[in-house]
Order: C-alpha cells, then structure tokens, then sequence
C-alpha cells in the first residue's frame, strides 16, 4: 500500500493525475491500450480535471464508471453519467466508453464488456461511510458479480445532499447500480482519492483497521496494488503508529 500525503486538495489531484497518466501509459504502451475505471463525486474533480491535461493518447483508452442511481434521468445534476460527459468525456478522444445507466437491464451487457480484458487501473473513491462505488456498509464482500442493485444508507444520501446534488435526504434515490467490492479487486491498480476534511473519519477508519464490510475501504488495503492519495486535512485523524496494513502488504508513506 502506496500512502501519498499532499498538502492540500489542488496538490493531491495533481500528484494523483500524474501517477495515473503514468499507470495508464505503462499500460498503453505494454499492450497498445489501456482500460480504466473512474469514480464520481464532489472529491473527484481535483483529480480528473489535471488528468485530462496529462500526456496520455485517450484514443487507446477505454473507459467504464462505477455506479449510478436507479431511474435518475440523465439530465438531473446527480447524474453519474452527466457528470462524466460533461468533465471527462467530451474534453478528450476516447477509444471508448461504458456507462452505467441505472437500470437492471444494463447490468449483463455491462458485465460482458467490463470482463472481456482486464481493468488497468481503477481510480476507486472512498465515501463518508468508507463506501467504494455505492457499497454502503455492511458492503456484500461475498458476491462475484460485476454490478449489483444496492439500497444507499441513510449517510450516503446525506452525503449527496451535503455537497449539493440532491435539495433534501427524500430526494435521493434509494437504489443504485454498483460495480461490486470483488469486482473492484479485480483492477490491476488501484487508486483512491481522498481529499478534504470531510472524509477524514473514513480515511482514518479504512487505515487503523482489518478489512472489515463495515468499513467497505479497508479491502482494498489487501490489493497488490493499491495507492491512496490524500490531503493533511482527509489524513489528519490518522494516528500512523495504528495503520494496520493487511497482511502481506506492507505500507509506504510519502508526503509531497
């Protein structure tokens, strides 16, 4: 496990975009294309926006998202697929792109193409309640399947009600369409996100215990390759003499 320590939220999404443009380049050039997974929210566009002026040949790369709320239309400012055309997807050439549209139905066709080669890199956010795509605790750690229908907790939804894509709790959904915790795992990278102060009882959670579904964020602490971007204030909970690392997996810390 990778810890990048950044001063502040701009240092941490340009720290972050410059060792994903890097990941996915690896990729590119080891086997002509690279597929990536993107997370959404509020405390993702520190880091999407200085990525997509990053070096990177978007026309050999493939793009599939995380979730998305079921039977939200595309035109509501929550929308997961909005947010992703209108801040990544019509500023660069992707190769391709795969949308989660919040439906039962998409969810086989979804499978197929999200398991037809392997995901490079997986750019995987952490909530407020350490949810990963919309694995709300207690987070299903047994399924195999790629997504799944969930049912968002009550600190999810106050969540999207907090950073302003929803007026009031009864406004969000009560369902989504996630990629599953297993489904998550299966990146050949993975790289979490974390900035603001906010998200600092989450950070500190996912670092200072075992892999838990209470706190869905601490699985990915068993990954080969997992690298955890945040910011002094998300990190500034965290006693680092009660990181526990999973077994096998020793840590790094690097402040920059």
């Amino acid at each position: 496990m990778k810890i990048v320590v950044s001063k502040d939220a701009k240092a941490l999404g340009e720290n972050a975009a410059e060792y994903i443009a890097g990941l996915i380049n690896e990729a590119i050039a080891k086997k002509g294309e690279a597929r990536i997974i993107l997370s959404t929210g509020a405390s993702q566009l520190t880091t999407l926006e200085p990525l997509i002026t990053k070096d990177v040949d978007w026309s050999k790369v493939t793009m599939f998202h995380l979730d998305e709320y079921v039977d939200l239309p595309e035109t509501h400012i929550a929308s997961f697929r909005k947010y992703l055309k209108e801040r990544f997807i019509q500023k660069i050439n992707l190769k391709a792109y795969h949308l989660v549209d919040g439906t039962e139905e998409c969810i086989a066709e979804l499978t197929k193409e999200l398991r037809s080669a392997p995901i490079d890199v997986g750019l995987i956010g952490i909530g407020e309640n350490a949810h990963i795509a919309f694995n709300d605790p207690p987070a299903d750690f047994d399924t195999k399947e790629a997504y799944i229908i969930v049912n968002l907790n009550d600190t999810c939804k106050k969540q999207q009600v907090r950073e302003g894509w929803f007026a009031t709790v009864d406004d969000v959904p009560k369902q989504a369409v996630s990629m599953t915790v297993y489904q998550i795992l299966q990146c050949e990278q993975i790289v979490s996100c974390v900035p603001y102060e906010v998200k600092s009882f989450a950070v500190q959670m996912t670092l200072e215990n075992d892999a838990t579904n209470i706190y869905p964020a601490t699985v990915m602490k068993g990954h080969d390759n997992f690298a955890l971007f945040v910011d002094e204030d998300s990190f500034s909970k965290v006693d680092e003499k009660k990181i526990r690392p999973a077994e096998g997996h020793p840590y790094t810390i690097e402040r920059k």
